[in-house]
């Protein structure tokens, strides 16, 4: 559950870099009342936590999920 968690905050990151390279948006700052609110400093800092949990999945055996049919 941790790791879809970190997945799902990484993604949010990488769709507002991507807003910020494309189009000088940044929507985290934009929702959450700009870059030195509280509450995106809290989102910026999760999605970078989120970051360095999702390093560790490289190190992580694949979980095979097999159905008996």
């Amino acid at each position: 559950m941790l790791d879809k968690i970190a997945l799902f905050l990484l993604i949010v990151g990488g769709l507002n870099w991507g807003l910020v390279g494309l189009f000088e948006f940044d929507l985290v700052s934009f929702l959450f009342g700009g870059q030195t609110a509280a509450l995106s400093r809290i989102v910026y800092v999760l999605v970078a936590v989120s970051a360095i949990w999702c390093i560790s999945l490289f190190f992580k055996e694949n979980e095979l999920v097999s159905s008996e049919t």
